[in-house]
């Protein structure tokens, strides 16, 4: 597939200059950080959340987790994650489970971890809709991508444990 329909056409209407880095199959972030031969940290995730019919895409790195409970603090809201049907109708042009984490791209409000390393690397990865390629931008230029998201602390770089929750692609 190489890029998702949509994500391409945003990312061309908002200049974002862009190179497509292709990879064997992967079936989570940690491989596709791997195969693709790029820092987890340096890769972000969308994570789809929705409450009461309302979605929005969560971004972290590769090598966090998301505490639900912070996530819900921070919004105010109780959302819960979405189901592959949820996000296959959501995403229809993306392979399932390879979520770009470009809400707006989707028309989805989008809230990323500010503080995680997303906010200090010079160069981010993330999802270009398959499994086997990951869109490379500039840390700035990613910050642009993330302009209108809500920013707050959500995420943690740890072992899961049972209040903890790890989201594969």
């Amino acid at each position: 597939m190489s890029i998702a329909r949509k994500l391409s056409e945003f990312l061309h209407s908002a200049d974002v200059n862009y190179l497509l880095v292709h990879h064997q199959h992967t079936s989570s972030s940690a491989q596709t950080a791997e195969q693709a031969h790029v820092p987890e940290g340096a890769l972000a995730k969308g994570v789809v959340v929705r409450e009461d019919g309302n979605y929005m895409v969560a971004v972290v790195p590769a090598n966090a987790y998301i505490e639900l409970d912070a996530l819900r603090r921070a919004l105010g809201r109780d959302v819960h994650l979405a189901g592959q049907r949820e996000l296959q109708r959501l995403f229809p042009d993306c392979d399932p489970g390879a979520v770009p984490p470009v809400g707006e791209a989707y028309g989805l409000p989008t809230i990323w971890d500010a503080a995680s390393s997303l906010g200090e690397i010079d160069t981010v990865y993330f999802e270009a809709g398959d499994h086997e390629n990951v869109v490379r931008v500039s840390g700035e230029q990613f910050h642009q991508l993330m302009a209108t998201a809500d920013r707050a602390h959500f995420s943690h770089y740890m072992q899961p444990t049972q209040n903890w929750l790890q989201v594969a692609h």
